[in-house]
């Protein structure tokens, strides 16, 4: 199976992916480059500047997004100048100076969690957080001690939350019961020890029959697992670093990827940092929007 390149973004940090249904388009961000970015089948791509690094994205009911950035979370418009402008609805109280949003969606209840991280993965602190923020309230701090948050998930009937933590020093998968009325995670269980899989975890999405898709990140793998933890398949893409994975299309069967573009020789991967898709041969479920 192989990958097709469809945008040679060159992104530094391609994240979040999010099809937006209406719109039959993709959206997704470039965290340190402080864009968004949209791409259409039809082969079009346009993209806006953002005030702080913009780290994740979801479609909002009223239109517009919701957005985690650098000191918060912030309802964003795109606007023809090609700005992106808005408010800050919430200001994140973060445990130590430097940090910023990862990775972020909504459950299917419309309340957008959010995890935060230093920005300097090398120091390896647990200053991360996991919040819950539903619209006209703050942040609800739901989980800490957590270095980098990643691979945000529900299950098809919301009441298995999924989260991984990327750091070298974790590499971990948690699944969570999940509580669709309070918005709650709790009965925390190993769901993958990425250790003994290729690459470690990063963005993930779930599929229609409640398996779950996660970037191996350093090797070049997505990998799908099912609701048991089974290793089920690995998809690979000519990059080493894939991000972030998402169902889009007309009939959600086509999953995108985001990619990271380091420094240093990339003679060996000269699409990093690209967007990508790939036929999974399963259909994912349309991302919840943003109830606010």
């Amino acid at each position: 199976m192989t990958a097709e390149l469809l945008v040679d973004a060159r992104n530094a940090t391609g994240e979040c992916p999010v099809w937006h249904v209406a719109e039959q388009a993709l959206y997704w961000v470039d965290i340190p480059a402080k864009r968004l970015h949209r791409w259409t089948p039809a082969g079009t791509l346009d993209s806006w500047s953002a005030p702080e690094m913009l780290a994740c994205i979801a479609a909002r009911e009223g239109g517009g997004w919701l957005a985690g950035l650098e000191s918060g979370l912030f309802a964003l418009q795109t606007e023809a100048s090609g700005q992106l402008r808005g408010e800050r609805l919430v200001a994140l109280d973060h445990a130590q100076p430097a940090m910023r949003c990862n990775d972020g969606r909504c459950d299917r209840q419309g309340r957008f969690l959010v995890g935060t991280m230093v920005q300097d993965m090398a120091q390896g602190a647990t200053a991360g957080r996991l919040y819950s923020h539903t619209a006209g309230e703050g942040a609800r701090l739901l989980l800490d001690d957590l270095i980098v948050p990643n691979g945000l998930a529900l299950s098809p009937d919301g009441r298995t939350l999924y989260l991984s933590d990327s750091h070298p020093s974790r590499q971990l998968i948690w699944a969570f019961d999940y509580d669709p009325d309070t918005g709650t995670p709790g009965n925390r269980r190993l769901f993958v020890d990425m250790n003994a899989h290729p690459g470690r975890p990063d963005g993930a999405a779930v599929d229609v029959d409640g398996c779950y898709w996660i970037c191996g990140n350093d090797a070049g793998l997505i990998h799908r697992f099912t609701p048991d933890g089974r290793l089920d398949r690995s998809l690979a893409v000519p990059v080493k670093k894939p991000a972030m994975c998402a169902f889009g299309g007309r009939n959600l069967d086509t999953l995108f990827v985001t990619s990271i573009r380091p420094g240093g020789d990339l003679a060996d991967q000269p699409l990093a940092g690209g967007l990508f898709a790939l036929d999974p041969g399963v259909q994912g479920l349309p991302e919840p929007t943003f109830a606010g």
